[in-house]
């Protein structure tokens, strides 16, 4: 690819991607396992309320009093919590990978994603995200959640970038082609060596 049009912008998810997914249907059935829950219960309260945590309606306490808390329990809040924050894991080839393609080509990273406020902080904080991350675009800042486009609007909006001249990576293969359909160059995410493959085929080469 002619340099001159290699993209300056690279938008990208954190569960999946960087990370691993901090609170998805595994990690619930291993915390149904540990504190002793009902496991189909505690699902079906997720998925009734789960999207307004992610939308920034809720607090994860709010949402923990919905899920969990709705009855005594031998356990606290804190505890339950800090197990949630404990499933976030990094991947650190794709870490690496996204901070050497920032400095070699001076890109401007933005993340786009679906996930609750206080999540995102935690993961932000620990990871050191913030270091080579220049905005981010969570659910739970914007109270937009994928796959409303306007989610994707607001981070081009934020990047003052055209869509063709940004790359969007991403886990779930319909957030990638939904952001296609604004123009954005995508990556539908299945694994280090292959984004990196891809993001090369877009003249980023790592």
């Amino acid at each position: 690819m002619d340099k001159k049009n290699v993209p300056s912008t690279l938008f990208l998810d954190i569960g999946g991607v960087l990370l691993t997914n901090g609170w998805d249907r595994d990690a619930r059935k291993t915390a149904a396992e540990k504190f002793g829950l009902d496991y189909e219960e505690l699902n079906e309260r997720h998925h009734l309320t789960y999207d307004t945590y992610e939308a920034g309606k809720l607090s994860l306490r709010e949402y923990l009093d919905r899920i969990v808390f709705y009855e005594k329990r031998d356990f606290s809040h804190e505890d339950f919590r800090m197990f949630i924050f404990e499933q976030s894991q990094p991947f650190p080839e794709m870490i690496a990978l996204v901070r050497s393609l920032k400095v070699k080509y001076k890109l401007k990273i933005g993340v786009i994603s679906n996930e609750g406020r206080e999540v995102t902080q935690y993961r932000i904080s620990t990871f050191r995200l913030g270091d080579f991350i220049d905005f981010f675009v969570s659910s739970s800042f914007v109270h937009v959640r994928k796959p409303d486009r306007d989610i994707y609007r607001i981070a081009l909006d934020i990047a003052q970038v055209a869509p063709e001249d940004a790359i969007y990576i991403d886990d779930r293969k319909m957030f990638a082609q939904i952001a296609a359909g604004f123009g954005l160059k995508c990556i539908h995410h299945q694994g280090y060596e292959s984004t990196k493959a891809s993001l090369a085929d877009y003249g980023l080469s790592g």
